[in-house]
Formats: structure tokens, C-alpha cells, sequence
């Protein structure tokens, strides 16, 4: 049964998500009335983040003992706002009690693609039928082993969806590369996979250089290159750096200081403010391009707006700290 809850943007859109969310949870027995009502509640507020195209609830049956939300969204970045808003925290924080152990997920995109700031690791098991309790329990050995080294943000296995992914996937995170790779050569993590039950799968690396500055939601598109995110950082670096000298310039900070200060402000001025409202929209249609954009044509004129912007702050920045005003 899958019509307990169901809300959705459109009913014509709802099968045509860029990303589907599966989330599957055992409730207390005697709570089911109160899960409901929560459910519905968080799926309301749900429907309420950019992307949001639907969540249906369906009921445990003798083959699936757990409840399963599955929530669509447009794209796996909006769908990635939705997960790791304060407004979903908030409700699983009230609801926790509702819950016989932990909860499982599980995200389907058009690409397979994960949205992620940190330096990911995705590895797919196929796990025999009468193999899922060992390997669980395999993998919370994994998950205990790894939670200790440095750098490590977070685990996520997602279960097989019949039809679509026969896998088990599991998906490490680190704050970075090196950190990374010290799990992966890691002599604790040899003695695990020595399991050879276990052995056979397959990896892979997403990594991004910087962050979600250039994350536009669109699944069907690949990263901007580093020469492109380079020189997108340039034009929003530029403006941000100036403003920021002009600003402090009056505190008559001596240069170690004032630099320190200077570069601490700029990163967040250009993750919080800058790129997100500035870098970003100006030139997606050159990190992002549509697949049907002329080339070399989009590649000129994307260059040619960074260098004409940069110019005008340039002319900008000149007539104000020479023309107008000299620092101190």
C-alpha cells in the first residue's frame, strides 16, 4: 500500500524525479498512529524545500518489515538540502523514540551521482541472500574500525532495491584526500577485507576541489573543469579581497595581521555570499552549459564576461582608492 501519505507538486511529475530518496524505518510496535502522524507532518514540511516533487509512505509487508518513505525531488542537490536541513534534524530529533533501531537510505539518481562537499568513497557489495545478516554485522566492524581514523565524517549503506540496484552501496566520507587513502591503505582496513565473503566489489572516488560553490543540481551535467572553477574563483576572489582591504584598512592592522584576518573573512564572504550570489548565477551557462550550447562560442563568451566584470571592478576600484580616497 503505498497511499497513507502522499504529496506531490504534480502528479504528472512524480515519476520523473532526477532523484529519488528511499528511507526505511522499523517503528515501535504500538506507535504506528503516532509515526503517521508524524510522517505526515515532516513530509508537509518537506514539500515546502526547493525541488520537492512528492513522498509516498508505504507499509511493511511480510517480505519488507520496514516502513518506507520515498521522496522525489528534481535534482540530487535539492534533494541534498532536504536531508541535511535543520528543519528534518529537528523532526527526527522529536521523533527518535517512534524508532526499533536505526533507519536505513537509499538515493537514486539519473547519474549515480553524490553531492557531497567531502571526499567520498562508493563501494557496492552483491551480498548473497542468506549472507545480509553477516555482512551487516561485517560492516558495523568497518564502520567501528574507520570512525577512528582522522577525517572521517560519516558512513551511509543503502540497501538493494529490487529491479533497480541488486548492490549493497556503501558511501565513506572524509574531510580529505590524504585522509582518505590513509583509511584505504590502511592495515586495520586489510585484516577486514581478508574476509573473503566480503572481497568482492567495486570503488570509486568522487572528490570535489571546491566544495559546492559550482553545484548547480543538474544531474545530466558534468563538474566544471579546474581551469573553469579557477577562473570563475578569480572573478568573485577579486571584489571580495578589495572590499574586504577597504573595510579593514581603518583598524591599522600590521601586514601579518591584517592578511590573517583579511583571508579568514574571504572564505567565508566567498562560500556564504560571494559565489552563491554572484559567481554562481553569473556564469552557469558557462561552468553548467546546456548539452546543446554552441561551441567554441559558450567558452569565448564566458571568458569574456569574467574579463569584462574583472575590468569594471577594476576601473571601479581605481576611481575609488585614487581618485576619491587613498587607504591609510
Amino acid at each position: 500500500m503505498t497511499e497513507d501519505i502522499a504529496s506531490s507538486a504534480g502528479a504528472a511529475t512524480r515519476s520523473e524525479g532526477a532523484a529519488t530518496l528511499l528511507i526505511g524505518q522499523c517503528v515501535r510496535p504500538g506507535r504506528e498512529e503516532d509515526y503517521l502522524a508524524w510522517q505526515k507532518k515532516l513530509g508537509a514540511a518537506a514539500a515546502r524545500y526547493p525541488g520537492f516533487r512528492g513522498v509516498e509512505l508505504r507499509r511493511p509487508t511480510e517480505g519488507q518489515p520496514e516502513w518506507v518513505v520515498v521522496y522525489q525531488f528534481d535534482s540530487s542537490a535539492n534533494m541534498q538540502r532536504w536531508v541535511n536541513s535543520a528543519t528534518r534534524q529537528e523532526f527526527l530529533d522529536r521523533g527518535a523514540d517512534l524508532f526499533d533501531g536505526p533507519g536505513t537510505q537509499q538515493v537514486i539518481a539519473r547519474d549515480g551521482r553524490v553531492d557531497d562537499e567531502l571526499v567520498t568513497v562508493v563501494v557496492s557489495h552483491r551480498v548473497d541472500p542468506d549472507q545480509v545478516e553477516d555482512f551487516l554485522a561485517w560492516q558495523r566492524q568497518v564502520d567501528e574500525v574507520e570512525s577512528r581514523f582522522d577525517g572521517f565524517r560519516g558512513s551511509e549503506i543503502f540497501r538493494p532495491v529490487p529491479g533497480v540496484q541488486q548492490e549493497w552501496t556503501i558511501s565513506y566520507k572524509f574531510d580529505t584526500a590524504a585522509h582518505l587513502d590513509a583509511w584505504l591503505t590502511s592495515e586495520q582496513r586489510q585484516k577486514l577485507l581478508a574476509d573473503q565473503r566480503f572481497s568482492d566489489f567495486t570503488l570509486s572516488r568522487i572528490e570535489h576541489s571546491f566544495g559546492n560553490w559550482f553545484d548547480y543540481g543538474d544531474a545530466q551535467s558534468a563538474p566544471p573543469s579546474d581551469f573553469k572553477t579557477s577562473i570563475a574563483v578569480w572573478m568573485g576572489l577579486y571584489p571580495t579581497v578589495v572590499f574586504l582591504t577597504l573595510l579593514t584598512a581603518p583598524l591599522g592592522m600590521p601586514l601579518w595581521l591584517g592578511m590573517l584576518v583579511g583571508n579568514l573573512l574571504s572564505s567565508f564572504v566567498m562560500s556564504y555570499v560571494t559565489m552563491p550570489f554572484y559567481g554562481m548565477p553569473i556564469l552557469r551557462f558557462w561552468m553548467s552549459p546546456a548539452k546543446d550550447a554552441r561551441q567554441p562560442w559558450t567558452n569565448v563568451k564566458g571568458l569574456s564576461v569574467v574579463l569584462a566584470i574583472n575590468a569594471a571592478w577594476a576601473v571601479v576600484f581605481y576611481l575609488l582608492t585614487v581618485k576619491f580616497w587613498t587607504l591609510p
